[in-house]
């Protein structure tokens, strides 16, 4: 059974910090929007001992080398109404990880998260001054989700307070919250008691809802 509550660090988070600080997200992004990874990056990303966030081989690449870290990208974007879908494909490690998109970024501490985890769980939550709120219940097993080494397609849908969480096409969860009404994107990966993830992202698509 999926622990209730799984702690983690954000040694890593808190190195993208100042980074994610000089992203310019005071500019609104026209839509469509699509990224495909086989350019150099634009996007803001760190790399310690930890956890390397790279751009190669036509994909957005996060290896966690550590246990209990969490590390991300961040588009530079500012985002308000938007309908999000990323290819997301964990290719080692454990599976009792974590991975996926991060909405409506404020700062490396505030943001909205739609996570899935290698072992077949999701969980919608908000990041408020870095403390994890889960917004429905807590991890959540769904047979969406596949499992493993593979691809789980991700969608956000966020129209107004109202935001709705796909994997595969199939809905997860839909929630009401106001608290951030715009804000940047991320996807990000996280490890728990054992380091070796590595998840990879591509075509991403970012369209009006």
């Amino acid at each position: 059974m999926k622990r209730a509550h799984r702690r983690i660090s954000y040694g890593t988070l808190v190195v993208l910090c100042a980074v994610f600080l000089l992203s310019g997200c005071g500019q609104r992004s026209d839509l469509p929007w699509e990224e495909d990874f086989s350019a150099p990056a634009t996007w803001k990303m760190e790399s310690d001992a930890a956890a390397q966030v790279t751009v190669e081989n036509g994909v957005l690449r996060i290896s966690i080398a550590a246990s209990n870290q969490l590390a991300w990208a961040s588009a530079g974007k500012d985002l308000q109404d938007f309908r999000l879908t990323v290819e997301a494909s964990q290719v080692a490690g454990p599976n009792d990880n974590e991975y996926g998109v991060l909405v409506r970024v404020q700062d490396p501490r505030n943001f909205y998260a739609f996570s899935i985890s290698g072992d077949g769980y999701f969980l919608v939550s908000r990041f408020v001054d870095g403390v994890r709120q889960p917004l429905e219940a807590d991890w959540t097993p769904s047979d969406a989700i596949h499992p493993g080494i593979g691809t789980n397609v991700l969608e956000v849908v966020a129209q107004g307070k109202q935001l709705t969480f796909i994997v595969n096409d199939q809905p997860l969860a839909q929630v009401e919250d106001d608290r951030f009404s715009h804000g940047d994107i991320g996807l990000y990966a996280g490890s728990f008691y054992e380091g070796g993830v590595e998840v990879h992202f591509d075509n991403l698509r970012v369209t009006v809802p």
